[in-house]
């Protein structure tokens, strides 16, 4: 069968594609999906806090380590890991309530996330035979969309059946098994002699103006995404009469996500990504502030929209366009930007917490968290002006 041909760009887009699910989906936002449920009966908010945290910081420390993994090998060794190590991760939330145990396996999939995520894109960018990789790399990261929505639907369907929070970590557990042996199956390179394994050594000329400027702006980013993938279903929850829509504000964000990537990237094909960069944040701008003008439903399910088919096509527009300034280590810039989104991802909701308890609303923190990305904006408007970057098709 044609899906089983590792050298098929379907099939490497395909398992692409199911990589983020794992990776994403099943190791990261699925917590924001369960976390009413475990907050009914077994967490205090505080302790989902500390994990929502150490699920960043596993997340960080992942991309930096992806910044040094050197061959091609080495680089599909650590992609297996990290799915081992989101399915692991999930399965243990399902059968343990001890708090140590937990707190280990959010970093640890925090982690295992930055390998299906940052060195699973950079596996799939350089087997990838497309003639077009922005465009083809466009349709890898719609993965980000779908591993929001399949896994909400399969939390749903647990909880339809009569299963619990439990339930669903088993069976989300499962299905990143599955799914990762696909992944593992066409995710891999032909073994070549060792005298012809190329090593990506540390480049210092690797940080040029371009590169320091997508990582500034990337940390912009990071907090911009941060602050609503954590609160915005509580955000809409808090508002007069929206009570109980966060989670379905929360669905439309991943499915604004799946078309939003293949959209943004071709976009960015015909008209420069830098251009298509700053489009898509003055829009994520647009729906972060919404929430603090408007409790009408409507409004707030755009928010949603446009907080999904932002932040996602954001990532897969800063990915391929970092990877490009490199297109022979795509990982190292890949990892150098996403460090730098992690950094924001932790520090982000530390003064959301702190401004939510000073003024007890979130339009403060959804305020200063637009004026950080409009300072992301500007950064790419400089860069757009002054520097010269690597493109490639």
């Amino acid at each position: 069968m044609s899906i089983f041909n590792r050298d098929k760009n379907s099939s490497i887009l395909l398992a692409g594609i199911l990589a983020l699910v794992v990776g994403v989906g099943v190791a990261r936002f699925v917590f924001t999906s369960l976390l009413p449920a475990m907050l009914e009966d077994t967490i205090s908010i505080a302790f989902a806090g500390i994990l929502a945290s150490l699920n960043y910081v596993g997340y960080l420390t992942g991309s930096v380590f992806s910044v040094f993994i050197k061959d091609i090998h080495s680089k599909v060794k650590y992609f297996r890991l990290g799915l081992v190590l989101c399915v692991v991760s999930s399965l243990v939330l399902g059968i343990t309530e001890n708090s140590t145990v937990w707190i280990i396996a959010r970093l640890l999939a925090g982690f295992g996330a930055a390998m299906a995520l940052v060195v699973g894109s950079a596996v799939v960018m350089l087997k990838l035979q497309a003639t077009s990789k922005t465009k083809a790399m466009g349709i890898h990261f719609s993965g980000l969309g779908f591993s929001i929505v399949i896994t909400d639907l399969l939390m749903r369907a647990v909880f339809y059946y009569g299963g619990d929070w439990k339930d669903a970590w088993l069976i989300l557990a499962l299905l990143g098994a599955l799914l990762s042996c696909y992944c593992v199956y066409i995710l891999q390179f032909e073994k070549q002699p060792k005298d012809q394994v190329v090593k990506h050594e540390f480049d210092k000329s690797l940080f040029s103006p371009m590169v320091i400027i997508l990582i500034l702006a990337y940390f912009t980013e990071g907090v911009g995404m941060v602050v609503q993938a954590t609160f915005l279903p509580d955000i809409v929850n808090s508002l007069d009469g929206l009570a109980g829509y966060g989670g379905y504000v929360w669905l439309a964000v991943g499915l604004a996500g799946i078309p939003s990537c293949i959209i943004w990237m071709r976009l960015a094909h015909r008209f420069g990504s830098i251009n298509i960069m700053i489009v898509a944040m003055l829009l994520q701008i647009v729906g972060i502030l919404i929430p603090t003008i408007s409790n009408n439903i409507v409004m707030n399910l755009v928010s949603g929209l446009l907080f999904g088919a932002t932040f996602i096509g954001l990532v897969a527009l800063f990915m391929n366009f970092g990877g490009q300034q490199s297109s022979k280590n795509p990982v190292f810039i890949m990892g150098a930007i996403t460090s730098a989104y992690g950094v924001g991802q932790i520090l982000a909701p530390l003064y959301s917490v702190a401004l939510i308890k000073q003024f007890n609303t979130y339009d403060q923190a959804l305020y200063l968290t637009a004026i950080i990305v409009a300072c992301g904006i500007l950064l790419l408007g400089y860069a757009k002006r002054n520097l010269p970057s690597v493109v490639s098709s």
